[in-house]
């Protein structure tokens, strides 16, 4: 299985070809960078170029762009309007969504990359049969965008009421969307249970995230290197290795003020992870 990481370590500093420089030279053969603006802000058409003219002479693969969750700088504290909500039953407020979500999409244009990874609701959502339907819409029109871009789009699993593996499987079965999963482990700790959310996942599984928590917060720990961690991680890679080896372990963990070398302790961990 291949080495990945998520930018999300670094979510809170300028994306620049100096730190993907660092990734690659940790080892690590592939990245999912995480879509939010003071990071990368995929409206800059000098980041993307200069992002773009790095990667056709590196050997890093760019495996995937995780979606915005707001269209600001700041983690939606601007206001409401800065949430983005592909499940937003208001037409309009969904159609602004849609269009920034497309204008992440179109970074594939000049740095391609195989799949964006989208939040279906937002944390906590409750479950409404009109945001499934504001989803589908939402879905219906980013997936043909994406695919004219060769990108395909993998929903992830997170803490809410759309979105449980059994909500997702519901989903699939009432919209026929041929989107796959990011399997999100830590996500599923926290609800059903890795082994079941993956037994139910697992057809449509394209890639991970991988984190830790104590099934109660939503922590985005480092595996072995961080405290309060109980995810049963030698049966969770033994599950994530029925997949086949083209399925990545793909770490999306916080910055940690106890972890000084982040990306040595990264590097450790997939050592680890490798053994099981």
């Amino acid at each position: 299985m291949t080495r990945a990481l998520s930018t999300h370590l670094f979510v809170n500093y300028r994306l620049t070809t100096a730190l993907l420089d660092k990734i690659q030279k940790a080892g690590i053969p592939a990245v999912e960078i995480f879509c939010a603006r003071q990071h990368l802000d995929y409206r800059n058409r000098a980041q993307i170029t200069e992002l773009a003219h790095w990667f056709r002479d590196s050997e890093l693969r760019f495996h995937a762009l995780h979606s915005p969750i707001y269209s600001d700088d700041a983690w939606g504290r601007s206001g409401p309007h800065a949430i983005l909500n592909i499940a937003e039953p208001s037409k309009t407020r969904r159609i602004q969504t849609v269009d920034e979500i497309k204008r992440a999409i179109e970074i594939a244009e000049s740095a391609p990359f195989r799949y964006l990874i989208q939040h279906l609701g937002l944390p906590e959502e409750e479950y409404d049969e009109r945001k499934v339907e504001a989803a589908f819409s939402s879905l219906d029109e980013l997936s043909v965008f994406a695919r004219q871009r060769g990108v395909e789009i993998l929903l992830e699993n997170i803490p809410n009421g759309l979105s449980t593996a059994d909500r997702l499987v519901t989903f699939f079965e009432l919209t026929h969307l041929r989107l796959g999963v990011c399997f999100d482990v830590g996500h599923a700790h926290l609800g059903e249970g890795v082994e079941e959310a993956f037994r139910k996942l697992k057809d449509r599984i394209r890639s991970t995230h991988l984190h830790d928590n104590d099934g109660r917060e939503d922590a985005h720990l480092m595996p072995f290197a961080s405290t309060g961690g109980t995810v049963d991680w030698a049966r969770t890679v033994s599950l994530l290795r029925s997949c086949g080896d083209e399925l990545p372990l793909l770490l999306e963990v916080r910055e940690s003020p106890e972890i000084r070398n982040p990306l040595e302790a990264v590097q450790q961990v997939f050592e680890r992870l490798e053994r099981f």
